[in-house]
């Protein structure tokens, strides 16, 4: 399959005016078809209350003058992205868009990891795609604490030591230290790329299958785990993002247009797998695919973006 995540800006200067060409819009779906089509597609043991989704109307943007980011992580009610063009990361006010040069030297980051160091300060670590390093970003600098990672895409968290990497050409998940050690975990993926754990699971999307869209692995034994499907059926699955509500959230394509969508993770493990009529459409939007950057707050604010596109969206979610 087409890698879709090979595409590298090398031309353009992000940190610029609000202007690109219009983005690429597709005919209106009224959000109460969808939300029929959802509520007569679930079987009735499910015994689920249909979500009605948001649709494009519903989207309000983020203007940040970032002209072509890519991944996208809330934190304390800012937005960090990297250019593809500049090289630079930047923040953004996640409610006004004011937008401020964080730091250069990323080059095209799918997904980032923030938290606050032991004094406070914000520390970002996030895979390069480009460089295939592992990069860990403060306001002092950036340290290269991994290389080697042959299309990095997803990061997550595993432990206080340790986070876990997707990588997209070599179909592998992997377990990276702080300190750079690498450990190989998982094999013959799908062209994996968005990773979350969340309790003793870990969930990872398969770009480049439908049928193993989503799949569970238990975090204590991952080497000799075999994969359980968690969601099947979905088109180019790009970012995943636990919600604080519980569910998980994610973007993947029918057609050409993005979509976001979500599942009750205990649900599908229970249930051996999740299909389209288990889950939840969340925003139908008109945006192209693939979906870049989503990323949600504490407080259930979520954020997607077409890849490389400037405008950011967001949409409050019901808490």
């Amino acid at each position: 399959m087409k890698k879709l995540f090979t595409l590298i800006c090398i031309t353009a200067l992000c940190y610029t005016a609000y202007a690109q060409t219009p983005v690429q819009q597709t005919p209106t779906v009224s959000s109460s078809t969808y939300s029929t089509f959802q509520a007569d597609t679930r079987t009735e043991t499910t015994q689920r209350t249909p979500f009605e989704p948001f649709t494009q109307s519903d989207l309000e943007v983020v203007t940040g003058n970032v002209q072509r980011p890519n991944g996208i992580v809330w934190f304390n009610n800012k937005l960090y992205t990297a250019c593809t063009g500049d090289f630079t990361l930047y923040e953004i006010d996640a409610v006004t868009g004011s937008t401020l040069a964080y730091i250069g030297g990323v080059q095209n980051a799918h997904s980032l990891y923030a938290e606050t160091s032991d004094t406070t300060a914000l520390s970002l670590w996030l895979p390069d795609f480009a460089t295939g390093q592992l990069l860990h970003v403060t306001r002092q600098g950036i340290q290269r604490i991994a290389e080697d990672i042959d299309g990095a895409w997803g990061i997550a968290a595993l432990d206080a030591e340790h986070f876990v990497i997707t990588s997209l050409l070599e179909n592998t998940l992997l377990q990276v230290s702080r300190d750079g050690e690498i450990t190989p975990l998982i094999d013959s993926l799908a062209s994996p790329t968005g990773v979350v754990v969340q309790d003793d699971h870990i969930f990872v999307a398969n770009n480049g299958s439908t049928r193993r869209s989503i799949e569970a692995y238990p975090v204590e034994g991952t080497l000799r785990a075999e994969p359980q499907i968690l969601v099947r059926g979905l088109q180019n699955t790009t970012g995943l993002a636990m919600g604080s509500d519980g569910y998980l959230y994610f973007a993947y394509s029918l057609g050409t247009r993005g979509l976001v969508g979500r599942a009750d993770p205990a649900y599908c493990l229970e249930n051996g797998g999740c299909t389209a009529e288990d889950i939840d459409i969340v925003i139908y939007t008109e945006l192209e695919s693939p979906l870049a950057g989503l990323t949600l707050s504490d407080d259930m604010r979520l954020y997607i973006h077409t890849m490389f596109r400037p405008e950011i969206y967001w949409v409050q979610l019901p808490i």
